[in-house]
């Protein structure tokens, strides 16, 4: 199979490592990849973007910036469109972007299928947190793609919900998840002892932002009574919220107990998750399905998460993970704590959220091998 592979990413983060996963599995599959999308992307390093984007973000006011997205349409078709000519694909794949029209363009025009990978709802997410201007004109491209597209792969039952009420065929749409190399997780069990030797570790990865509540842990770890056993935070990645937690770490006193890794490669992030005795996702948009959990579950290490349903999609409490009620107060912590006291529980969650995620085949290869079955059967039809 040959793939054009579209998209408009703009720095390499999160994003970018879900496409280049997914484009190595491909291809690890035997399927031919051409990708499409922003120059300068293919200069960033991890982290990193174009600083020319950022500089008309800030310069352009609202209302403008967001032509100027749609009017990237235009070079963007065009270097689709000779792409689709001299590579001759058989699919179309593409993960959407808010105002990003291209390949929805070049499948009408080509009549090739059209599959569109959908992580999120674009124009709600940054009405609420993007400030978007042009908010009707937003809703209506989105929901004109979403329901152009042969298939549209949606990362999350939830998510699938929310795109067929927009008015795309419930029948077209389908829950393809996020998922790990698994082969770069070695799960490492819990050696008795551990305990004795050294603090617990409780992990977490990710974009660090306020709202993911790590400043409840920070204060529940500082709140220990010296009978309890010594615990400390590792958070792997970077963000807005890092210089506050780092402050009130150090106005607790436990500033040695809280270490940040800042940014880190995606590579990097087995070896370090392997370290984790407790492995945290505080918080989570309703929709989301989380890289981290994925790679949680692939490590074997015990997981804590919040009580919703798209983290239900993926672990059940009190055999792959303990769940709480994230609208509850202290309830994340109880939930470390039980793990903290009971050894043998991290280790039996830690080996089922392992062999769960190997059942369920939640790899980029086990996607690539499903993407590539549901075109079969759409051409077939």
């Amino acid at each position: 199979m040959r793939i054009l592979y579209s998209h408009r990413i703009q720095s390499r983060d999160g994003q970018s490592v879900h496409v280049e996963e997914l484009v190595t599995a491909f291809m690890q599959e035997g399927h031919e990849v051409r990708v499409v999308g922003p120059s300068f992307y293919q200069h960033a390093g991890f982290g990193g973007g174009s600083s020319t984007v950022a500089a008309l973000r800030r310069l352009l006011p609202g209302a403008l910036g967001e032509l100027a997205e749609l009017a990237y349409n235009i070079p963007a078709y065009l270097r689709l469109r000779r792409a689709c000519r001299e590579f001759r694909p058989d699919l179309i794949y593409e993960r959407y972007n808010l105002y990003y029209l291209a390949g929805a363009w070049l499948a009408r025009r080509t009549g090739l299928p059209y599959f569109l990978e959908v992580n999120s709802p674009l124009a709600d997410e940054r009405i609420r947190f993007g400030g978007l201007r042009l908010r009707r004109l937003a809703h209506a491209l989105e929901c004109r793609v979403w329901r152009s597209a042969t298939r549209v792969l949606a990362v999350t039952g939830v998510l699938k919900d929310i795109i067929a009420a927009a008015g795309a065929d419930a029948a077209r749409i389908e829950v393809v998840p996020n998922g790990v190399v698994l082969d770069r997780f070695l799960p490492a069990p819990f050696a008795p002892g551990t305990a004795a030797s050294r603090p617990l570790v409780l992990g977490f990865v990710g974009f660090v932002r306020s709202w993911h509540g790590l400043d409840a842990v920070i204060r529940a770890i500082a709140a220990q009574g010296a009978a309890a056993p010594p615990v400390s935070l590792v958070v792997i990645g970077e963000g807005p919220a890092r210089a506050d937690l780092e402050q009130l770490a150090a106005e607790l006193g436990i500033a040695g107990r809280v270490r940040f890794t800042g940014l880190v490669d995606h590579n990097r992030v087995p070896d370090l998750v392997a370290e984790f005795d407790i492995a945290l996702q505080p918080k989570v948009v309703a929709y989301a399905s989380p890289l981290k959990i994925f790679d949680y579950m692939a490590a074997g290490r015990a997981i804590v998460a919040p009580d919703q349903p798209n983290i239900r999609e993926i672990l059940e409490h009190e055999r792959t993970a303990l769940l709480f009620d994230p609208a509850e107060d202290g309830a994340l912590w109880r939930a470390i704590a039980r793990l903290i006291d009971d050894p043998g529980l991290r280790t039996r969650l830690g080996a089922a959220a392992r062999a769960e995620l190997e059942r369920r085949d939640y790899t980029w290869r086990g996607n690539a091998r499903h993407i590539a079955a549901r075109l079969a059967a759409a051409r077939a039809d």
